[in-house]
């Protein structure tokens, strides 16, 4: 068949590509992704090809049209190749087959379109669109499950992920990007071959996983995750937050969690905002906020159910979770800040906060403050709508003085009056523990009063150094 696709949403490059491997009496297709996404009416990004023409044939036929060209991934067929400031990969049909107990396949190349589609993760990606004659290959179904909403894999779906397990995460991550439902055998496998997920690499888990909380649903990947087991062994905290029935009746964590994350996406800004969308850091926050709560639980005398600390306790596991995953550290920190604050702003509206406690909480909350606002807000699912108006009033209230603190000094840049240099002359000392000390005291000053100026820093500077003398 030949498909109605809007040429506009075609990069020229592709058609360019098509006609120069048909002068040479090569094939060359689009496929996958770039192909599913011209079905659903947007333009195709990341391209990617396959053909019958060997590597050697490929460098060949684009030697002189590429402005450069890499064979980097050759020995598993595929050809890099860079015009203007487009950069594509093209990669000979492919039939490989796989050592149950590894990821790494036996590459072979294969010799017609049809088998390498079969190869492939899920049939909404098992699409080809033949160049230059835009004539669409789909032996698989992949424009039905598309209509259908549903996320099924070519062959067996047991076959394809012993292939690669890595494909019951992907299999998450499209229905959370396209609310789409699992096939019921794919839900199956994914439930019976969970464990699997253990012989691929931390970062490759990693990866799917930032892809899936991205995602527009995120919620129903990672329902699908818990529900296939699949969690239980890349983020074991999430199904633990289904805690165990009891007569307290607490609330629901888990799903508290999930409609935490969800109401913090629907406070993102855009991409001129304060925290454009989708935010990684801010959703995962929001997902992992009360990771704490399993290890802190109490059954109290009175009757009620405390989970003291579990703010502390959810930091700590949310940092040792995402070294696992090999999360970089800058993202890690930021996470795991956000955890650990998520709590602080509680109380404010019952007892009110001086100014040296509102700058601390910016202080604290540094360039995270922004989302901490979001997931703090987000933080609220009660459905007594007076409880929820009087904590959404005091964060207003909140937020109205932070502003008001801002315009009197620079909140987020907060410095003591006197620097460490300043200090050090000061005192006659020279760089060591003490040095750090005396900044801490200056900072503590600073957030408690407000700018005192130097001559007044430097008088109290020199009576809390009078009297450090007297007690060591």
């Amino acid at each position: 068949m030949v498909a109605n696709f809007k040429t506009s949403h075609i990069d020229p490059i592709a058609l360019e590509l098509g006609e120069l491997f048909a002068r040479h009496g090569f094939e060359l297709a689009l496929v996958g992704g770039p192909v599913r996404d011209l079905i659903l009416g947007t333009k195709a990004i990341d391209l990617d090809f396959t053909t019958n023409a060997s590597p050697d044939q490929t460098l060949e036929i684009t030697a002189e049209w590429a402005d450069a060209t890499w064979d980097i991934g050759r020995d598993f067929g595929t050809i890099g190749i860079r015009k203007g400031d487009e950069t594509v990969e093209i990669t000979t049909y492919r039939a490989d087959s796989y050592d149950p107990d590894s990821r790494k396949p036996t590459v072979a190349f294969g010799d017609n379109l049809n088998d390498d589609l079969f190869r492939r993760d899920f049939t909404i990606n098992s699409m080809a669109l033949r160049l230059p004659t835009l004539e669409l290959v789909d032996p698989y179904g992949g424009t039905r499950d598309l209509e259908a909403g549903i996320i099924q894999t070519p062959g067996a779906a047991e076959t394809s992920f012993s292939d690669d397990p890595l494909r019951m995460m992907r299999a998450a991550r499209f229905a959370a990007r396209f609310n789409y439902a699992l096939a019921d055998d794919v839900f199956d496998a994914m439930k019976n071959m969970a464990g699997r997920i253990e012989i691929i690499s931390a970062e490759r888990v990693r990866d799917e996983l930032t892809k899936l909380i991205l995602a527009d649903s995120p919620r129903r990947g990672i329902d699908l995750l818990v529900d296939t087991g699949l969690a239980d062994y890349i983020l074991p905290e999430i199904p633990a937050l289904k805690l165990e029935a009891d007569e307290h009746h607490h609330k629901d964590v888990y799903q508290h969690s999930l409609t935490v994350m969800e109401q913090a996406i629907a406070q993102e800004t855009g991409a001129d905002g304060a925290v454009p969308a989708p935010d990684f850091v801010l959703r995962f926050a929001a997902l992992m906020h009360d990771c704490g709560k399993p290890a802190t639980r109490k059954f109290e005398p009175n009757g009620t159910v405390s989970f003291l600390h579990h703010d502390v306790v959810g930091a700590k596991i949310t940092k040792k979770r995402m070294r696992a995953l090999r999360f970089d550290n800058d993202t890690i920190k930021a996470v795991a800040r956000l955890v650990e604050l998520h709590m602080r702003f509680y109380g404010y509206g019952d007892a009110g906060w001086s100014d040296s406690a509102v700058r601390r909480y910016v202080r604290d909350a540094g360039d995270l403050l922004e989302r901490l606002h979001r997931l703090t807000r987000a933080d609220v699912t009660t459905r007594n709508k007076r409880k929820a108006n009087k904590i959404a009033r005091a964060y207003d209230d909140l937020e109205r003085r932070i502003e008001e603190l801002a315009e009197q000094e620079e909140l987020n840049a907060m410095r003591p009056d006197l620097d460490g240099q300043q200090i050090m002359a000061i005192l006659g000392i020279k760089p060591g523990p003490a040095v750090g000390k005396a900044y801490k005291y200056l900072l503590n000053m600073r957030l408690d009063e407000g700018a005192l100026g130097e001559e007044e820093a430097t008088n109290r500077l020199k009576s809390w150094w009078a009297e450090q003398e007297t007690t060591s």
